[in-house]
């Protein structure tokens, strides 16, 4: 294969090396995934296309090869949410992977997406976005740095401070240590003065969310020292009668996913007579992603990235993540 410079950076011209979902498999969902070829992106009026330079996993890919929110008639798609780049004009960005959620590059019925459901998505050479999409990436953050940001440090920032509107010195409980949303969710929290307890079964994960900030870890399902003000759940069956008997009266969970699956009881007693607030939360908007960047530039926080590969490895990549053994982010590189 010949790969020139010119093939790299010219927009719907030739094919590209991409990551691909190319059927769907709820039990098996890496025999879905396939490193194969795909058609360089021809943006429409208002879009730009950026040469990729790191891209990390998220777990919404993994739903992506079992079939959920990507049916049959838009396969074979281009996987991934986040990546960080180059535009064609030179300019380094950090790409915000909702779609649709303004209006911008899209039609008035276009529902919101995410890159990856309607849109070819990140883990390629090139991916189109809507210019409005497009974030400067400040010098001091790495690509690798950057491409963990788009999906769970975004969720993360917006389950702490817009939907359960923590402020310094309140108590979080974040469920699950390891994965990208709680790692974040522990640098973030404790850079903002939050007092942040984690839960895992694993006993080395426990202290390595401790050294990054964590006051308190705790092994799944364990009483804790106090109740908190805000429980972030993304695990989902595994831990939300725990979630919901750890946060205060009054208090706040704030759900981004469900790992585990569904809730098999909703334990609506306790919420309602304790008056607890249920908030779901998905990702972020542009202005949290902009104000993310500016919390890492102060504060010198970066994302905790477990294992770095090239673009063909991805398949190694995704059994890491299926694996669980991973702590922080897995990124690709192009």
């Amino acid at each position: 294969m010949v790969d020139t410079a010119a093939d790299r950076t010219a927009p719907g011209t030739g094919d590209m090396v991409a990551v691909l979902a190319t059927g769907a498999d709820a039990t098996n969902p890496l025999s879905a995934l396939e490193v194969g070829r795909a058609p360089r992106p021809d943006p429409p009026t208002h879009w730009s296309v950026v040469d990729v330079r790191a891209a990390s996993l998220n777990h919404h890919d993994l739903w992506s090869l079992r079939g959920v929110g990507l049916p049959a008639g838009r396969l074979p798609m281009v996987l991934g949410t986040d990546a960080a780049g180059v535009t064609g004009e030179g300019h380094e960005v950090v790409v915000h992977a909702v779609v649709g959620a303004t209006g911008h590059g899209v039609g008035p019925t276009e529902h919101r997406s995410l890159l990856s459901e309607l849109h070819p998505g990140t883990l390629a050479e090139q991916v189109a976005v809507p210019s409005w999409n497009l974030v400067p990436k400040p010098p001091g953050i790495s690509f690798e740095e950057a491409a963990c940001l788009p999906t769970s440090w975004l969720t993360a920032y917006r389950m702490l401070f817009t939907s359960a509107r923590l402020r310094p010195g309140d108590r979080v409980l974040v469920q699950g240590a390891g994965g990208g949303v709680s790692t974040a969710a522990v640098l973030i929290g404790a850079a903002a003065g939050l007092e942040v307890v984690v839960t895992s079964r694993d006993a080395g994960k426990r202290e390595r969310a401790l050294s990054l900030g964590a006051a308190h870890a705790v092994e799944s399902g364990a009483r804790l020292p106090f109740r908190v003000d805000a429980v972030l759940e993304t695990v989902g069956a595994a831990t939300w009668s725990h979630s919901i008997r750890s946060v205060r009266p009054g208090g706040t969970v704030v759900v981004a996913g469900a790992t585990t699956g569904d809730a098999p009881a909703a334990e609506l007693t306790r919420i309602f007579f304790q008056e607890i607030s249920v908030i779901g939360a998905t990702m972020g908007s542009k202005e949290d992603l902009e104000s993310l960047l500016r919390l890492l530039v102060r504060t010198g926080v970066r994302p905790v990235i477990d294992t770095v590969v090239p673009l063909g490895r991805a398949p190694e990549a995704f059994a890491r993540m299926v694996s669980g053994e991973h702590f922080g982010k897995i990124v690709l590189t192009v």
